[in-house]
Protein backbone atom coordinates (compact mmCIF):
# COMPACT_ATOMS: atom_id res chain seq x y z
CA UNK A 1 0.00 0.00 0.00
CA UNK A 2 2.91 2.35 0.82
CA UNK A 3 4.34 1.51 -2.57
CA UNK A 4 1.74 2.07 -4.20
CA UNK A 5 1.12 5.78 -2.54
CA UNK A 6 4.80 6.74 -3.62
CA UNK A 7 4.00 5.81 -6.96
CA UNK A 8 1.07 8.05 -7.10
CA UNK A 9 2.78 10.72 -5.81
CA UNK A 10 5.51 10.47 -8.15
CA UNK A 11 3.17 10.40 -11.01
CA UNK A 12 1.17 13.07 -9.88
CA UNK A 13 2.56 16.15 -11.09
CA UNK A 14 3.16 15.07 -14.74
CA UNK A 15 -0.15 13.52 -14.92
CA UNK A 16 -2.02 16.71 -13.84
CA UNK A 17 0.26 18.61 -16.53
CA UNK A 18 -0.64 16.05 -19.14
CA UNK A 19 -4.33 16.76 -17.87
CA UNK A 20 -4.47 20.57 -17.94
CA UNK A 21 -3.25 19.97 -21.91
CA UNK A 22 -5.90 17.57 -22.14
CA UNK A 23 -8.73 20.71 -20.59
CA UNK A 24 -7.07 22.77 -23.34
CA UNK A 25 -7.58 21.02 -25.88
CA UNK A 26 -11.02 20.00 -25.21
CA UNK A 27 -12.08 23.72 -24.51
CA UNK A 28 -10.45 24.78 -27.85
CA UNK A 29 -12.52 22.08 -29.63
CA UNK A 30 -15.51 23.65 -27.79
CA UNK A 31 -14.39 27.04 -29.21
CA UNK A 32 -13.88 26.10 -32.53
CA UNK A 33 -17.44 24.39 -32.71
CA UNK A 34 -19.31 27.49 -31.24
CA UNK A 35 -16.87 30.35 -33.34
CA UNK A 36 -16.65 28.18 -36.92
CA UNK A 37 -19.59 25.74 -36.11
CA UNK A 38 -17.74 22.84 -36.76
CA UNK A 39 -14.62 20.99 -35.58
CA UNK A 40 -11.48 21.50 -37.88
CA UNK A 41 -8.86 20.09 -34.96
CA UNK A 42 -10.22 17.24 -32.83
CA UNK A 43 -9.25 17.02 -29.26
CA UNK A 44 -6.71 14.40 -30.35
CA UNK A 45 -4.94 16.78 -32.42
CA UNK A 46 -4.74 19.77 -30.74
CA UNK A 47 -3.68 17.59 -27.18
CA UNK A 48 -0.30 16.95 -29.24
CA UNK A 49 0.35 20.58 -30.78
CA UNK A 50 -0.19 21.99 -27.63
CA UNK A 51 1.79 19.87 -25.58
CA UNK A 52 4.68 19.91 -28.57
CA UNK A 53 4.33 24.21 -28.47
CA UNK A 54 4.51 23.76 -24.06
CA UNK A 55 7.56 21.16 -24.64
CA UNK A 56 9.17 23.46 -26.70
CA UNK A 57 8.58 26.60 -25.23
CA UNK A 58 9.22 25.02 -21.67
CA UNK A 59 11.29 21.89 -20.85
CA UNK A 60 9.18 20.44 -17.33
CA UNK A 61 11.58 19.47 -15.21
CA UNK A 62 12.63 16.07 -13.44
CA UNK A 63 9.57 15.77 -11.31
CA UNK A 64 6.91 15.86 -14.33
CA UNK A 65 9.15 13.04 -16.19
CA UNK A 66 7.54 10.16 -14.40
CA UNK A 67 3.75 11.24 -14.84
CA UNK A 68 3.90 12.09 -18.45
CA UNK A 69 5.65 8.89 -19.40
CA UNK A 70 3.09 6.97 -17.33
CA UNK A 71 0.64 8.85 -19.47
CA UNK A 72 2.27 8.02 -23.04
CA UNK A 73 2.48 4.38 -21.86
CA UNK A 74 0.52 3.03 -19.13
CA UNK A 75 -2.39 5.12 -19.65
CA UNK A 76 -2.31 4.65 -23.54
CA UNK A 77 -1.83 1.15 -23.36
CA UNK A 78 -5.35 0.51 -21.30
CA UNK A 79 -6.98 3.12 -23.78
CA UNK A 80 -6.52 1.17 -26.70
CA UNK A 81 -7.47 -2.59 -24.45
CA UNK A 82 -10.68 -0.40 -23.92
CA UNK A 83 -10.83 0.83 -27.77
CA UNK A 84 -10.95 -3.01 -28.51
CA UNK A 85 -14.60 -3.16 -26.73
CA UNK A 86 -15.91 -0.75 -29.81
CA UNK A 87 -14.40 -3.15 -32.52
CA UNK A 88 -16.87 -4.58 -34.18
CA UNK A 89 -16.60 -8.42 -36.38
CA UNK A 90 -17.83 -6.49 -39.47
CA UNK A 91 -14.48 -4.03 -39.47
CA UNK A 92 -12.43 -7.27 -39.12
CA UNK A 93 -14.13 -8.78 -41.69
CA UNK A 94 -13.74 -6.01 -43.99
CA UNK A 95 -10.55 -6.08 -43.68
CA UNK A 96 -9.63 -10.15 -44.69
CA UNK A 97 -6.88 -12.47 -45.06
CA UNK A 98 -5.29 -11.22 -47.51
CA UNK A 99 -4.94 -7.51 -46.38
CA UNK A 100 -3.67 -9.22 -43.17
CA UNK A 101 -0.75 -10.80 -45.38
CA UNK A 102 -0.44 -7.51 -46.85
CA UNK A 103 0.37 -5.33 -44.18
CA UNK A 104 3.37 -8.20 -42.90
CA UNK A 105 4.46 -7.81 -46.08
CA UNK A 106 4.49 -4.14 -46.49
CA UNK A 107 6.57 -3.71 -43.09
CA UNK A 108 9.60 -5.99 -44.66
CA UNK A 109 9.27 -3.81 -47.82
CA UNK A 110 9.48 -0.85 -46.32
CA UNK A 111 11.99 -1.66 -44.24
CA UNK A 112 13.77 -2.75 -47.35
CA UNK A 113 13.58 0.45 -49.11
CA UNK A 114 14.08 2.78 -45.91
CA UNK A 115 17.27 1.15 -45.32
CA UNK A 116 17.93 0.86 -49.17
CA UNK A 117 17.25 5.18 -48.63
CA UNK A 118 19.38 5.55 -46.13
CA UNK A 119 22.01 3.75 -47.17
CA UNK A 120 21.73 5.79 -50.46
CA UNK A 121 22.12 8.71 -48.69
CA UNK A 122 25.18 8.01 -47.00
CA UNK A 123 23.81 6.66 -43.29
CA UNK A 124 25.53 4.29 -41.51
CA UNK A 125 24.64 0.59 -41.49
CA UNK A 126 23.14 1.10 -37.92
CA UNK A 127 21.74 4.02 -38.83
CA UNK A 128 20.24 3.27 -41.71
CA UNK A 129 18.07 0.24 -40.24
CA UNK A 130 17.00 2.18 -36.95
CA UNK A 131 15.39 4.60 -39.51
CA UNK A 132 13.95 2.29 -41.45
CA UNK A 133 12.60 0.06 -38.39
CA UNK A 134 11.24 3.22 -37.46
CA UNK A 135 9.42 4.55 -40.43
CA UNK A 136 8.29 0.80 -41.37
CA UNK A 137 6.60 -0.41 -37.67
CA UNK A 138 6.31 1.74 -34.49
CA UNK A 139 8.46 5.01 -34.83
CA UNK A 140 10.34 5.38 -31.32
CA UNK A 141 9.46 2.20 -29.53
CA UNK A 142 10.35 0.34 -32.48
CA UNK A 143 13.87 2.53 -32.76
CA UNK A 144 14.08 2.09 -28.92
CA UNK A 145 14.02 -2.06 -29.54
CA UNK A 146 16.01 -2.59 -32.39
CA UNK A 147 18.81 -0.29 -30.76
CA UNK A 148 20.20 -2.66 -28.56
CA UNK A 149 20.19 -5.32 -31.35
CA UNK A 150 22.18 -3.99 -33.48
CA UNK A 151 24.19 -2.38 -30.89
CA UNK A 152 23.33 0.90 -31.83
CA UNK A 153 25.28 4.03 -29.69
CA UNK A 154 23.36 6.47 -27.76
CA UNK A 155 23.90 9.47 -30.58
CA UNK A 156 22.10 7.02 -33.78
CA UNK A 157 19.04 6.24 -31.57
CA UNK A 158 19.43 10.06 -30.26
CA UNK A 159 19.14 11.06 -33.71
CA UNK A 160 16.48 8.89 -35.11
CA UNK A 161 14.31 9.55 -32.21
CA UNK A 162 14.18 12.94 -32.68
CA UNK A 163 13.00 13.52 -35.92
CA UNK A 164 10.43 10.53 -36.25
CA UNK A 165 8.83 12.31 -32.77
CA UNK A 166 8.24 15.79 -34.82
CA UNK A 167 7.68 14.22 -37.90
CA UNK A 168 4.91 12.11 -36.57
CA UNK A 169 3.07 15.30 -35.37
CA UNK A 170 3.42 16.12 -38.70
CA UNK A 171 1.68 13.54 -40.26
CA UNK A 172 -1.03 13.38 -38.02
CA UNK A 173 -2.39 17.02 -39.52
CA UNK A 174 -1.37 15.90 -42.64
CA UNK A 175 -2.21 12.43 -43.59
CA UNK A 176 -6.18 13.43 -43.40
CA UNK A 177 -5.65 16.09 -46.14
CA UNK A 178 -3.96 13.50 -48.06
CA UNK A 179 -7.14 11.01 -47.48
CA UNK A 180 -9.43 13.97 -48.91
CA UNK A 181 -7.08 14.64 -52.27
CA UNK A 182 -7.44 11.20 -53.00
CA UNK A 183 -11.28 10.37 -51.79
CA UNK A 184 -10.49 7.58 -49.58
CA UNK A 185 -13.80 6.63 -47.59
CA UNK A 186 -13.24 5.34 -44.20
CA UNK A 187 -12.23 2.02 -44.32
CA UNK A 188 -9.46 3.34 -46.62
CA UNK A 189 -8.48 5.99 -44.94
CA UNK A 190 -8.09 4.17 -41.73
CA UNK A 191 -5.93 1.50 -43.73
CA UNK A 192 -3.43 4.19 -44.65
CA UNK A 193 -3.27 5.53 -41.14
CA UNK A 194 -2.81 2.35 -39.79
CA UNK A 195 0.30 1.59 -42.33
CA UNK A 196 1.77 4.55 -42.32
CA UNK A 197 1.70 6.58 -38.84
CA UNK A 198 4.50 5.82 -36.65
CA UNK A 199 2.56 5.42 -32.94
CA UNK A 200 -1.06 3.97 -31.96
CA UNK A 201 -2.37 7.91 -30.65
CA UNK A 202 -0.74 9.32 -33.26
CA UNK A 203 -2.89 7.01 -35.65
CA UNK A 204 -5.98 7.54 -33.42
CA UNK A 205 -5.35 11.02 -33.97
CA UNK A 206 -4.77 10.93 -37.59
CA UNK A 207 -7.85 8.45 -38.22
CA UNK A 208 -10.81 10.46 -36.19
CA UNK A 209 -11.26 13.33 -38.77
CA UNK A 210 -12.88 10.43 -41.55
CA UNK A 211 -15.05 8.75 -37.94
CA UNK A 212 -15.45 5.96 -36.43
CA UNK A 213 -15.05 3.00 -39.07
CA UNK A 214 -11.58 4.71 -40.30
CA UNK A 215 -10.67 4.89 -36.25
CA UNK A 216 -11.49 0.95 -35.61
CA UNK A 217 -9.92 0.19 -38.61
CA UNK A 218 -6.64 2.15 -38.35
CA UNK A 219 -6.30 0.82 -34.51
CA UNK A 220 -6.47 -2.90 -36.04
CA UNK A 221 -4.25 -2.43 -38.87
CA UNK A 222 -1.37 -0.24 -36.64
CA UNK A 223 -1.47 -2.99 -33.87
CA UNK A 224 -1.01 -6.22 -36.50
CA UNK A 225 2.02 -3.18 -37.47
CA UNK A 226 2.99 -3.62 -34.07
CA UNK A 227 3.09 -7.15 -33.76
CA UNK A 228 5.51 -7.39 -36.79
CA UNK A 229 8.16 -5.61 -34.16
CA UNK A 230 8.30 -9.15 -32.60
CA UNK A 231 9.36 -11.11 -35.99
CA UNK A 232 11.92 -8.30 -36.62
CA UNK A 233 13.43 -7.73 -33.61
CA UNK A 234 14.03 -11.82 -33.33
CA UNK A 235 15.60 -12.02 -37.02
CA UNK A 236 17.58 -9.19 -36.29
CA UNK A 237 19.10 -10.97 -33.11
CA UNK A 238 19.56 -13.89 -35.08
CA UNK A 239 21.65 -11.80 -37.97
CA UNK A 240 23.60 -10.22 -35.03
CA UNK A 241 24.15 -12.56 -32.74
CA UNK A 242 27.76 -13.08 -33.07
CA UNK A 243 28.40 -9.32 -33.26
CA UNK A 244 26.20 -8.53 -29.93
CA UNK A 245 26.03 -9.63 -26.55
CA UNK A 246 22.54 -7.89 -26.20
CA UNK A 247 20.87 -9.48 -29.38
CA UNK A 248 21.70 -13.16 -27.87
CA UNK A 249 19.76 -12.22 -24.67
CA UNK A 250 16.56 -11.57 -26.50
CA UNK A 251 13.56 -13.95 -25.05
CA UNK A 252 10.18 -14.39 -26.66
CA UNK A 253 8.64 -12.95 -23.41
CA UNK A 254 9.66 -9.31 -24.40
CA UNK A 255 8.14 -9.58 -28.07
CA UNK A 256 4.33 -9.45 -27.47
CA UNK A 257 2.84 -5.91 -25.62
CA UNK A 258 0.66 -7.01 -23.16
CA UNK A 259 -2.01 -4.02 -24.31
CA UNK A 260 -2.52 -6.04 -27.83
CA UNK A 261 -3.69 -9.46 -25.62
CA UNK A 262 -6.16 -7.38 -23.82
CA UNK A 263 -6.96 -5.85 -27.15
CA UNK A 264 -7.82 -9.06 -28.93
CA UNK A 265 -9.47 -9.93 -25.54
CA UNK A 266 -11.87 -7.36 -25.58
CA UNK A 267 -12.70 -7.71 -29.69
CA UNK A 268 -12.92 -11.43 -28.96
CA UNK A 269 -15.94 -10.65 -26.16
CA UNK A 270 -17.20 -8.12 -28.31
CA UNK A 271 -17.57 -10.91 -30.90
CA UNK A 272 -19.32 -13.26 -28.18
CA UNK A 273 -21.60 -10.50 -26.71
CA UNK A 274 -20.23 -11.25 -23.40
CA UNK A 275 -19.84 -7.33 -22.76
CA UNK A 276 -22.95 -5.10 -21.60
CA UNK A 277 -24.00 -3.34 -23.83
CA UNK A 278 -24.83 -0.68 -21.04
CA UNK A 279 -20.99 -0.82 -20.97
CA UNK A 280 -19.89 -0.17 -24.50
CA UNK A 281 -20.61 3.62 -24.04
CA UNK A 282 -18.66 4.13 -21.24
CA UNK A 283 -15.77 2.21 -22.22
CA UNK A 284 -15.59 4.03 -25.25
CA UNK A 285 -15.72 7.07 -23.55
CA UNK A 286 -13.39 6.11 -21.03
CA UNK A 287 -10.83 4.60 -23.79
CA UNK A 288 -11.34 8.41 -25.82
CA UNK A 289 -10.46 10.26 -23.04
CA UNK A 290 -7.64 8.63 -21.79
CA UNK A 291 -6.19 8.49 -25.75
CA UNK A 292 -6.08 12.49 -25.54
CA UNK A 293 -4.11 12.62 -22.10
CA UNK A 294 -1.49 10.07 -23.94
CA UNK A 295 -1.64 12.45 -26.96
CA UNK A 296 -0.95 15.46 -24.76
CA UNK A 297 1.78 13.29 -22.98
CA UNK A 298 3.23 12.51 -26.41
CA UNK A 299 3.56 16.39 -27.22
CA UNK A 300 5.26 16.68 -24.18
CA UNK A 301 7.90 14.43 -25.12
CA UNK A 302 8.30 16.36 -28.66
CA UNK A 303 10.99 19.05 -28.91
CA UNK A 304 9.98 20.61 -32.51
CA UNK A 305 13.66 22.36 -31.98
CA UNK A 306 14.87 18.75 -31.92
CA UNK A 307 14.84 18.65 -35.96
CA UNK A 308 17.90 21.11 -35.83
CA UNK A 309 19.33 18.40 -34.74
CA UNK A 310 18.33 15.70 -36.28
CA UNK A 311 20.95 16.33 -39.28
CA UNK A 312 20.09 16.98 -42.98
CA UNK A 313 20.58 13.35 -43.70
CA UNK A 314 18.72 11.39 -41.09
CA UNK A 315 16.32 14.56 -42.23
CA UNK A 316 16.05 13.22 -45.42
CA UNK A 317 16.12 9.98 -44.93
CA UNK A 318 13.04 9.81 -42.67
CA UNK A 319 11.17 11.48 -45.21
CA UNK A 320 11.67 9.71 -48.35
CA UNK A 321 11.02 6.23 -46.93
CA UNK A 322 7.81 7.42 -45.12
CA UNK A 323 6.70 8.84 -48.26
CA UNK A 324 7.77 5.40 -50.15
CA UNK A 325 5.71 3.77 -47.34
CA UNK A 326 2.55 6.38 -48.07
CA UNK A 327 2.90 5.17 -51.77
CA UNK A 328 3.26 1.30 -51.19
CA UNK A 329 0.24 1.71 -48.52
CA UNK A 330 -2.02 3.06 -51.26
CA UNK A 331 -1.03 0.98 -53.93
CA UNK A 332 -1.78 -1.86 -51.49
CA UNK A 333 -5.36 -0.22 -50.54
CA UNK A 334 -5.77 -0.27 -54.48
CA UNK A 335 -4.59 -3.41 -55.20
CA UNK A 336 -6.75 -4.97 -52.80
CA UNK A 337 -9.90 -2.93 -53.38
CA UNK A 338 -11.24 -2.69 -50.01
Amino acid sequence: MASAAAFGRTIRPGVMLCLLVTLAAIGLTSIERDVIGHVWLEPLVLAILLGAVVRTAWTPDVRFKAGIDFSAKTLLEVAVVLLGASVSAATLSSLGVSFVVGILLLVVVGIVVGFGVGRALGLNPRMALLVACGNAICGNSAIAAVAPVIDADGEEVAASIAFTAVLGVIVVLALPLLGGLVHLNGLQYGALAGLTVYAVPQVLAAAAPFGAVATQTGTVVKLVRVLMLGPVILALSLIFRDRTPTAAKLGLHRLLPWFIIGFLVMIALRSFDLIPQAALAPMAAASGLLTIVAMAALGLQTDIRAVARAGGRVVAAVILSLGALVLLALALIRLLGL
